[in-house]
């Protein structure tokens, strides 16, 4: 059901680009944009995780670098049967973490130091399971496309209020400047709701991967606070890195690419049988996966 969602929002956004190129500049218009869009797409479809990790200055570890949270990752990959992943650290105090590339075999996982510091192993390993969920959903690659489209459709709504069309074929001005707000906020509004959606999926995942939906649920609880205090680097630089990561950077649930923390965390209790509400334990001081620990 989630595929056919995101087939669907995918279909809507790719419609709503098309008709602006039609609308500014006619079926060649269209035709062009298409085009460039496909290019885009392409572009970041060979260099997306090169792109996320460097502007994250992400470090690459291994087995003898970081040994416990390499040792986990690949006990985790193994349990979803994953090919095994790159895995990164992100010299950030704020508790997040990602999963990007094109397909599970090119695929990479990143924590920040500080996710790594506050959380329990078991809670890193949910976290990380999460990402590992994205992975195997292929969910990195749709949100790459995702945030492709929807940038071109606020190029073009752009371009095309100064250039599109002429005589005739310029469209009203009041339509066109109608354009130029609510087709990117339409695209955002789609882009949202495709992350959402996979979001959902990811828990759903982790918590099959690392067979503790628990820890999954009490990792969100300890960090969504944290994370939206002191957002990371990365985003305050590019707020479009925001929906890469387990919770939001955003306080504001209307405008964030993810569901609410606390639904989230209600879903992965009824998969334990848990109660709904859930109290945030304290950070008891670094983890014993501790990235600087050899």
């Amino acid at each position: 059901m989630n595929g056919l969602k995101t087939a669907m929002l995918l279909a809507a956004l790719t419609a709503l680009f098309m008709a602006l190129g039609y609308m500014f500049g006619g079926t060649g218009g269209a035709m062009i944009a298409l085009l460039i869009a496909a290019g885009m797409n392409l572009f970041t479809y060979w260099n997306a995780d090169k792109l996320v990790l460097r502007m994250h200055n992400a470090r690459e570890v291994d087995a003898a670098s970081a040994p416990d949270f390499y040792g986990l990752v690949a006990e985790l990959a193994r349990r979803g049967n994953l090919p095994m992943p790159k895995v990164y650290v992100v010299d950030d105090p704020s508790p997040n973490a990602f999963a990007t590339g094109r397909n599970p075999e090119n695929a990479a996982v990143a924590a920040t130091t500080g996710l790594l510091n506050m959380l329990t192993r078991d809670e890193v390993a949910g976290v990380m399971a999460h990402e590992l969920g994205h992975v195997r959903n292929r969910d990195t690659l749709v949100m790459t496309m995702v945030a492709t489209i929807a940038g071109a459709v606020s190029m073009i709504a752009n371009f095309g209020l100064f250039f599109g069309g002429n005589g005739e074929d310029r469209p009203n001005p009041l339509v066109a400047l109608l354009a130029v707000f609510m087709a990117p906020f339409a695209a955002m509004i789609v882009q949202m709701a495709i992350s959402r959606t996979r979001e959902y999926g990811a828990d759903r995942a982790g918590a099959e991967i690392s067979g503790n939906p628990r820890a999954l649920a009490t990792a969100l609880a300890k960090i969504a606070g944290p994370a939206q205090q002191r957002p990371s680097e990365a985003a305050m630089r590019n707020p479009a890195a925001a929906q890469l990561y387990i919770v939001p950077t955003s306080v504001s649930e209307m405008f964030s690419t993810h569901p609410a923390t606390d639904k989230r965390i209600a879903a992965l209790n009824a998969m334990t049988g848990m109660e709904t509400g859930m109290r945030a334990p304290q950070p008891a001081g670094r983890s014993a996966l501790d990235p600087h620990r050899r």
